[in-house]
């Protein structure tokens, strides 16, 4: 678990990158949820889907753009803290995501007050310690079935087929029985 990741960028690039992946999930999930959401919620116009889909739409402009914008803020700042945390630590294992996300729970409630935000951010690393068992787990478990096995080495019997046997100095095989 102590090993670096050379596949991500370096830390200070590493954190836009996330802001950005963050904001289009949230941003297409929000289109997703907000487009099922805004047509179960407009009327039916007598028999027809009328005012179907114009809800839906009317829901995903004003509501995915927000969730986006929130999943944004989320991972940008989860960013930050991790890569806080990796600099001050000079480590990198599962520690750094579940401090990264205490302290992004928190700082994201804080303005509810010091009580919520400590709980939010227990909360949220928490959440994270929960994550990073299940990868650590998963990756138990995929390295275990991935593990290589040494090759089966026939015996001289087998080899031979065990049923004839090549009789000494004759150089014919004997044939049972004779």
């Amino acid at each position: 678990m102590a090993h670096q990741d050379h596949t991500r960028d370096p830390c200070p690039y590493v954190i836009l990158n996330d802001f950005g992946g963050a904001f289009a999930m949230g941003a297409v999930g929000g289109t997703i949820w907000h487009g099922i959401k805004g047509s179960r919620n407009s009327p039916r116009v007598s028999g027809r889907n009328g005012y179907r889909l114009p809800g839906a739409m009317a829901a995903i402009k004003a509501r995915a753009p927000v969730l986006g914008g929130n999943f944004g803020v989320w991972g940008g700042m989860f960013s930050t803290y991790d890569c806080t945390v990796k600099g001050i630590r000079q480590k990198e294992d599962a520690w750094n995501a579940i401090i990264a996300g205490f302290m992004t729970g928190g700082s994201l409630a804080i303005r509810a007050g010091p009580k919520t935000a400590v709980g939010s951010g227990i909360m949220c690393g928490i959440l994270l310690g929960c994550f990073e068992g299940v990868g650590a787990l998963i990756q138990r478990f995929m390295a275990e079935s991935n593990k290589p096995v040494a090759p089966l080495i026939p015996d001289a019997q087998s080899v031979s087929g065990g049923g004839a046997a090549i009789a000494p100095g004759s150089g014919a095989p004997a044939v049972p029985g004779s």
